[in-house]
């Protein structure tokens, strides 16, 4: 029995958000995602959810996951953690199994969340470089991006060779059939991401941007997971928050961050093109605020970077 397409209406008395969330995008893992009896009664029809491929989780349930979601009616988008890719067999091996059980033809392109490779790739641009996913008919590729900083990549606290990365995938766009965009960290206030944002146009980067927003979650998760994943400047707003009594019992909403990035847009800003949800306090919860907020399931369209 097949579902009708989603189509929740937003709650009355709730701010719409001038339209941002409409076609966001959600990241789960197997784990969370085996929580979720049905992502059709939560997500709206077309709606792309990333697969986090996290260093121990086996390839099976990176792609069982894959196939359940896709045939829910998703556009899926399973992670490709270069360091713990062991060789060209094995990435090939991953891109086979993703197209022949799930067809999958869209992929996030990572280094990985570890500090030694366990084989061949250190980093996303070797994997772009072996031709695999070009072969394989993958149309979209995305890469990671840091708005506020990588001390795994610059050690310094620069955004040297982050930078550096960046123009070599701004380049390969343009020689390629790839349709790629920037996934984003997390983060919490607009003024790092926007300075970041225009940073990217003035060195001729025009790739797309999808930036990370957590969902809502209890203020103790989120701190928690912003310092394990490095986030830098926008941790002083969840730390100010944490020093007012009357906010730390409640739950973290990100109406702050993205009220500022629709003002950032009206007054002519609008570096960001999608919003890509991080539902650390649960699928659920943060599916329902994207709907309470306007979010749809229309994906942007626009030409080849």
């Amino acid at each position: 029995m097949s579902l009708l397409p989603f189509r929740r209406k937003p709650t009355p008395g709730i701010p719409a958000l001038g339209g941002i969330l409409s076609g966001y995008s959600i990241e789960v893992m197997p784990r969370t995602a085996a929580k979720v009896e049905d992502f059709r009664a939560l997500l709206p029809a077309g709606t792309r959810v990333y697969i986090a491929h996290i260093d121990g989780t086996p390839i099976e349930d990176m792609v069982a996951t894959a196939r359940r979601i896709a045939g829910e009616g998703f556009e899926v988008m399973p992670h490709f953690p270069a360091r713990i890719i062991r060789d060209r067999a094995m990435l090939g091996d991953w891109i086979a199994r993703y197209q022949g059980e799930a067809d999958v033809r869209q992929a996030l392109l990572l280094g990985g969340g570890i500090a030694t490779p366990q084989g061949d790739f250190d980093n996303s641009m070797q994997l772009m470089e072996s031709g695999l996913f070009d072969k394989a008919g993958f149309r979209r590729l995305h890469v990671a991006g840091h708005p506020e900083g990588n001390r795994d990549i610059d050690a310094d606290g620069g955004d040297e060779m982050v930078m550096q990365a960046l123009r070599w995938k701004q380049d390969f766009a343009a020689r390629s059939d790839a349709e790629m965009a920037i996934a984003t960290q997390f983060a919490f206030d607009a003024g790092p991401v926007l300075l970041w944002a225009a940073r990217l146009r003035a060195e001729g980067i025009a790739l797309p941007i999808h930036l990370g927003i957590a969902g809502p979650a209890k203020l103790q998760t989120l701190i928690r997971f912003a310092i394990a994943c490095g986030v830098g400047p926008s941790l002083k707003v969840l730390q100010k928050r944490a020093l007012d009594v009357t906010k730390l019992m409640l739950p973290y909403e990100p109406t702050e961050i993205l009220s500022d990035l629709v003002a950032a847009s009206a007054a002519g800003n609008g570096l960001i093109e999608q919003i890509h949800l991080f539902p650390l306090g649960g699928i659920k919860t943060a599916a329902q605020f994207a709907i309470d907020h306007g979010g749809a399931a229309t994906l942007p369209v626009h030409a080849k970077a």
